[in-house]
């Protein structure tokens, strides 16, 4: 029985090593080994399998847009005299801005967390404490009593958003079919932009209501409930258990047979009796990676890995000191400075600006691949320097032409959301990091501005 990397290679060695493989290969003009010279099997999968363990994940994401979408609401309908339903409905800018960016204070305390817990529990523990996040942080804000309970319920909502935007899209590439596995991927984001036409939808059905912000708020637990729930159903990813064997967490041929099981109930009944060829090719593969020598932390810092660093960490800085994720949060307030006095009419708005964000998503989606990134990151960086200047002019000397910040504000929110996936994923963990930052920085600096 194997009980070890070097054993593991030994048993898988079947396998081959570059240019051998179980099977004869023949010309060179076949398709192309992967890395570590191993054909990979072609994968019995069936469509429906691949749903629900891509679905619950995504909801992580569903409830950040939610989040996003009801927050623009919930704020003006918290300092609405007649209608907040509480005493201390006088905030001030620093306390709209504290409720506002509390959610963005427990995603970065999230992310700086997913650094040394993910290994630790897994694709699938570290989403089902997101999900008991998401449920508590959201529970604590809508019967929040005062002013500071609020802000401690955003905040652990906060580092649920941090936990489950590291671990949703690991777990999805990590159990998807790789014919679906980039779809799968991208769909994530299209669930985030539908969170937010959700909740502009929602908070514009509560906002006339008396305490209409906890409704907004409380409304995201049924989803927070299924997402812990279905995460609970779900399997731990295959490739983690291989991971923990091969870094002698366990047994290994307990956790081979785990991923055995694992993959099977994730792939259904097309998966036949090719789920051992497929976790001994995951597992021979790992066996091979850990082959290259161990790197520190601090090597990231120099050399090429310092210049990808930059790369990746700029484009995310630039983005986000748009402010563009805060205007979101503020949309409604700021479409009411626009001419759209009353609070329904501001929320009913801010729906078309979901939607106007969902369509541009999926464009983005869907030509990427045809017209490169290059060109779209330019298209788009132009797009948001016209958009700003006419959102500025309006304030400074077209006031009286409401329409001019709306347009603005439809093509500051499309071209944004073009170039935003283009971020080198190389270098995810710190992508939530810088994203986490700037968002609470530009985040502040609205609240400070009271459009």
């Amino acid at each position: 029985m194997a009980t070890d990397p070097e054993q593991a290679r030994a048993r898988l060695s079947s396998f081959g090593k570059v240019g051998k493989s179980s099977g004869e290969i023949g010309s060179a003009d076949e398709e192309p080994l992967i890395a570590n010279g191993i054909r990979p099997s072609p994968e019995n999968y069936s469509v429906s399998a691949a749903i629900l363990p891509f679905l619950f994940p995504a909801l992580g994401g569903l409830l950040y847009g939610y989040d996003i979408g009801s927050t623009s609401c919930a704020t003006i309908s918290i300092e609405s005299p007649t209608l907040s339903g509480i005493s201390w409905y006088d905030l001030s800018s620093v306390e709209i801005g504290l409720i506002t960016s509390g959610s963005l204070y427990g995603a970065l305390i999230g992310s700086i967390l997913a650094f040394n817990i993910a290994d630790i529990l897994g694709r699938r523990r570290e989403l089902i404490l997101a999900a008991l996040l998401y449920l508590v942080g959201a529970l604590v804000t809508a019967l929040a009593p005062d002013f500071i309970i609020m802000v401690v319920g955003r905040f652990v909502f906060g580092i649920g958003i941090g936990l489950a935007m590291h671990a949703a899209p690991m777990y999805i590439a990590e159990t998807a079919p790789t014919p679906m596995r980039g779809q799968l991927i991208s769909l994530k984001e299209f669930f985030i932009v539908l969170g937010m036409v959700g909740g502009y939808g929602i908070g514009s059905l509560l906002v006339d209501l008396v305490a209409g912000w906890r409704y907004m708020y409380g409304a995201s637990t049924p989803l927070a409930v299924i997402m812990g729930m279905g995460m609970w159903w779900l399997p731990a990813s295959p490739r983690w258990l291989l991971l923990c064997a091969m870094k002698r967490k366990g047994d290994m041929q307990d956790l081979r047979e785990s991923a055995i099981s694992c993959l099977c109930r994730l792939r259904g009944q097309s998966i036949g009796d090719s789920a051992p060829t497929e976790v001994d090719e995951i597992l021979t593969e790992l066996s091979y990676v850990g082959e290259d020598k161990e790197v520190s932390l601090r090597e990231v810092f120099h050399g090429k890995c310092l210049k990808a660093l930059i790369i990746g960490a700029g484009l995310v800085l630039f983005q986000q000191i748009t402010g563009q994720p805060s205007v979101l949060y503020y949309a409604a307030s700021i479409l009411q400075s626009a001419g759209f006095s009353a609070a329904s009419d501001a929320t009913r708005v801010s729906i078309l600006l979901g939607l106007f964000k969902l369509i541009m998503t999926g464009l983005a989606v869907l030509v990427v691949e045809r017209l490169g990134r290059r060109p779209l990151l330019l298209g788009g960086v132009s797009g948001i320097v016209i958009s700003l200047f006419l959102l500025g002019s309006y304030y400074l000397f077209l006031d009286d032409v409401p329409a001019v910040a709306v347009v603005a504000l439809l093509l500051y929110v499309g071209c944004y959301q073009v170039i935003k996936n283009f971020n080198p994923s190389k270098i995810y963990h710190f992508r939530i990091f810088f994203f986490e930052m700037t968002r609470i920085v530009c985040s502040i600096y609205c609240a400070k501005l009271r459009f």
